[in-house]
């Protein structure tokens, strides 16, 4: 398995011999008072299996991903041991969140809505937010970013452009199930050339999915996934 190394949430992280980082999926969950909600911040709950899912659901998407030629840090997985192998990768600054949104929904809406309608089309809007948990995750623009000297101008633009591109293959590939994707969260790093890479997971806790109008809880979508 390798040296531990960090202790996450909802994976914890084993150094390799050969350079190359393990990622070791746990069935803890976040959210609050025994329920489910990939928006909180600290663990709420176990559900048995769901290590499982999210590995496998992100090894769906990597390898698409990987695929269509977009730079990401997946490298391979053992569903077995609910591991996934993956290239080592810095975080921006202490951490940072890619939020894509196609419709308008969540705290978009308590931030806009006075300005646009719950559901409208964003053609794949691109927001970043500062991962803080005691500071509520708060949002971040470009200049920002480059000012505080967390990325390049460059690093923003790739990143973003990445974002839509991975956005449209998920959306893509849920619409031909049925499923229409609202919003989706992603993690990015980049390697020792300062290279931009997708990191982290790609699972059903990080995006929010609707059927015939109805939004698809994150558990129930991992069963109408694989179904």
């Amino acid at each position: 398995m390798g040296k531990l190394v960090y202790t996450g949430k909802t994976k914890d992280v084993f150094a390799l011999d050969n350079g190359n980082y393990m990622l070791k999926f746990k069935d803890d969950c976040t959210g609050k008072d025994g329920v489910f909600d990939p928006g909180e911040n600290s663990v709420g709950l176990t559900i048995q299996g769901v290590g499982d899912v999210n590995l496998r659901m992100s090894i769906y998407y990597f390898e698409k991903i990987n695929a269509a030629g977009i730079n990401t840090h997946f490298v391979s997985a053992d569903l077995a041991n609910t591991t996934m192998e993956v290239k080592p990768a810095k975080v921006f600054g202490k951490g940072l969140e890619v939020i894509c949104r196609h419709k308008a929904v969540g705290s978009f809406i308590k931030r806009y809505g006075e300005y646009i309608e719950e559901g409208a089309d964003l053609k794949a809007y691109v927001e970043t937010t500062l991962k803080n948990d005691a500071l509520g995750d708060p949002l971040v623009t470009k200049d920002g970013l480059v000012v505080l000297g967390i990325m390049t101008d460059k690093q923003y633009e790739n990143l973003k452009d990445m974002t839509q591109k991975i956005a449209q293959i998920v959306a893509e590939d849920l619409l031909q199930k049925g499923l229409v994707l609202y919003d989706i969260k992603f993690e990015f790093g980049y390697d020792a050339d300062g290279k931009v890479m997708l990191i982290d997971e790609i699972a059903s806790g990080n995006m929010r999915v609707y059927k015939d109008g109805e939004h698809i809880d994150p558990m129930k979508l991992s069963e109408l996934f694989f179904a």
